[in-house]
């Protein structure tokens, strides 16, 4: 329960900041907006890979910790559970989680990536008259042209009361001249032989000047032609993260085989995430359940950015892939086991030292 409500928080706190950004491309006309759930919804496996293994992790920290806290654990060690039985225990759950984002790292997350990058390559095919919307101010091109139109036919082919604000630059695009408005009753669009689409409007004017002065020209036109841009649409995909991962099997590439060693990291780093978090959750009733939580968040935020160090070393050819990311999860394994068993073996050589002493007393 703990790790389905810390992952729920996680996945919502991440989505809502990617959600802003796309529907801020969708306000601007370089989005379509139909096509923002579809986005979501296909980048959602490859958030949840990271977001599984950190939900465990603090699920674990806060599930321990209230055992911890009310003397549970206290109770279960006097009647025998050791150290090594509770991690045993505390891995059965892990398996299936780790199952789950091997499914999403292997396989779902790189086929949504493909799906996102397949949608976005779509809107980049569409002009600025495909991607209007009826009663709102559009920035396109590159921001120095600001579209308005008041009503918008169903099937996109007629347009009605225009609003059309372009800045004017020099030749070679380093100043700006002023700015030209279109205002027009309406408009459909039009499309040229070599492929080139205009909006073509109707019964409208046009004035050119400089904002704050009164040298502006004013022409009246029973047509007039504009240029439909297509917008540029970013969409932060990376196209390896998008190949199929029995493609990667095999490659001779640097890059394929340390994002085939990536895939392969994230199900592993469950399990060594696991065998932290137990002795991390031990805290004193009297200091609170929430004491070691920062620094236990700070060594898992170590752990993935040591990760994801090396894995930019080993795109550069720095490190060996036989080495890979192996030896980072050996190294937070063995701090894991360390601090699982020094107070045992804390305990054990205080408690030899005193059968010393009593002996030589």
């Amino acid at each position: 329960m703990t790790l389905s409500a810390v992952s729920a928080v996680l996945l919502a706190i991440i989505m809502s900041g990617r959600f802003i950004k796309y529907l801020a491309q969708a306000a601007q006309g370089q989005l379509d907006p139909g096509v923002l759930l579809q986005i979501m919804l296909y980048r959602m496996p490859s958030f949840l890979e990271l977001i599984l293994p950190l939900g465990l992790f603090l699920g674990i920290l806060l599930t321990y910790g209230r055992l911890y806290l009310d003397s549970e654990m206290t109770v279960l060690a006097a009647t025998g559970m050791s150290p090594r039985r509770l991690v045993v225990y505390t891995l059965i759950p892990a398996i299936p989680i780790a199952a789950l984002v091997a499914w999403m790292s292997l396989g779902l997350a790189p086929q949504g990536i493909r799906m996102v990058e397949q949608l976005l390559n779509e809107q980049k095919a569409l002009t600025e008259f495909d991607t209007l919307v009826p009663g709102r101010f559009q920035t396109m091109k590159d921001g120095s042209r600001v579209t308005y139109v008041e009503d918008l036919a169903d099937d996109r082919t007629e347009l009605s009361s225009v609003f059309i604000s372009e800045k004017r630059m020099s030749r070679d695009g380093g100043k700006e001249r002023g700015i030209a408005v279109l205002v027009a009753e309406g408009g459909r669009q039009e499309v040229q032989a070599d492929g080139s689409r205009y909006l073509i409007l109707q019964n409208g004017y046009r004035y050119d000047g400089n904002p704050g002065q009164a040298d502006y020209r004013v022409i009246r036109y029973d047509t007039y032609g504009v240029l439909l841009a297509k917008p540029a649409v970013s969409g932060e995909i990376n196209e390896r993260e998008a190949i199929p991962t029995r493609e990667l099997i095999g490659s001779e590439q640097l890059r394929h085989q340390a994002e085939l060693q990536w895939r392969l990291s994230l199900p592993l780093l469950v399990f060594v995430v696991a065998v932290l978090a137990v002795p991390l959750a031990k805290v004193n009733p009297r200091q609170g359940r929430f004491l070691k939580l920062l620094p236990a968040i700070l060594l898992y935020m170590a752990y993935l950015a040591t990760l994801i160090a090396v894995r930019g070393e080993l795109d550069k050819g720095r490190i060996p892939m036989l080495i890979g990311l192996w030896w980072v999860h050996g190294l937070f394994l063995l701090i894991g086991l360390g601090l699982l068993f020094w107070e045992p073996l804390r305990l054990h050589l205080a408690s030899r030292r005193a059968a010393r002493s009593l002996k030589h007393g």
